[in-house]
């Protein structure tokens, strides 16, 4: 027989353990429910492999050889090992409690907290709380500002793992008085002879910043703010008009979408963790259970 460690498949010594346990490979092959030749495929396969004879053949059934008795304690410490290891996991992973940090914009929580989606969380899982992080601007899930993130737009973090929920869409918006006042526009290209309100500079990167700078370029804004909430309150207030999500923007009585749907400014909703976070039982306890909601939540968060 030819000694090939390398090659050395520790999952074949519960064959050996079978058959010794069992007297033949019929019995073994029962017991581990697969078939008798594959018992026998595989003893030769590790005797193989170890370079000596495991088992011999004899009128009553199987035997271990004086080697294979030797090795035996040393493949049952190891299948006891295994067991432990797989117990010692299955309880980690049905250890699903602490604090579940979910960043997203602030709008959304309101919307969230009233549609009882997070009375039916935690009533699956009672040893587990989400934690709202309140930004409109994108924290870092990687250096640990929060574990998940619920967001609209791009990631520029190929390393974080996600689901889809829905689209984003944004259509322009501006209150009935300043209508009264100033008409509204009909068209994109009416946009720079309108008050904008838009965000100011900690938001800059952000796609409505971007898109204000391609349709109404070296405009001055009539207000900044860093905040969705901080724009649907500009326009209602009559300070100017502005695009916002038509979530919000069509819950709203006071406003009126003078602009339908922008297509520059739709990106998709996600719910995102990091590939560590994933693994983790209340992170993952949290995305199966998102995603069993997932045709409750698309309308929260889409409209």
């Amino acid at each position: 027989m030819t000694h090939n460690p390398d090659s050395f498949d520790w999952n074949d010594l519960k064959y050996l353990l079978a058959v010794a346990r069992h007297g033949s490979t019929l019995a073994a092959g029962r017991a581990l429910r697969v078939d008798q030749s594959t018992v026998q495929r595989r003893l030769v396969a590790l005797e193989q492999r170890l370079g000596q004879s495991l088992v011999q053949r004899h009128a009553s059934g199987y035997r271990l050889t004086g080697f294979g008795e030797s090795m035996l304690p040393f493949a049952e410490r190891i299948e006891q090992a295994v067991h432990g290891f797989e117990d010692q996991l299955a309880a980690l992973k049905a250890d699903a409690t602490g604090v579940i940090r979910m960043t997203c914009p602030e709008p959304i929580v309101l919307r969230i907290t009233q549609s009882g989606l997070l009375d039916r969380f935690h009533a699956r899982y009672p040893g587990l709380r989400v934690q709202f992080v309140m930004s409109d601007r994108y924290l870092d899930l990687q250096q640990g500002d929060a574990d998940v993130a619920l967001r609209s737009g791009d990631t520029e973090d190929g390393e974080l793992l996600g689901r889809k929920i829905g689209d984003s869409q944004w259509a322009v918006y501006a209150s009935r008085g300043y209508i009264d006042r100033f008409g509204r526009p009909e068209r994109i290209d009416d946009l720079p002879r309108h008050a904008l309100v838009g965000f100011d500079e900690s938001m800059a990167k952000h796609r409505l910043s971007q898109w204000l700078g391609e349709v109404a370029p070296g405009v001055a804004l009539a207000g900044q703010c860093n905040s969705v909430l901080g724009l649907i309150d500009s326009v209602k207030a009559g300070v100017g008009i502005a695009a916002l999500p038509m979530a919000l923007g069509d819950a709203e009585p006071d406003l009126v979408r003078v602009i339908d749907v922008v297509p520059e400014l739709t990106r998709a909703w996600r719910l995102l963790t990091t590939q560590e976070l994933r693994k983790t039982p209340r992170v993952s306890a949290f995305f199966d259970f998102i995603v069993d909601e997932i045709d409750t939540l698309r309308p929260i968060i889409t409209g």
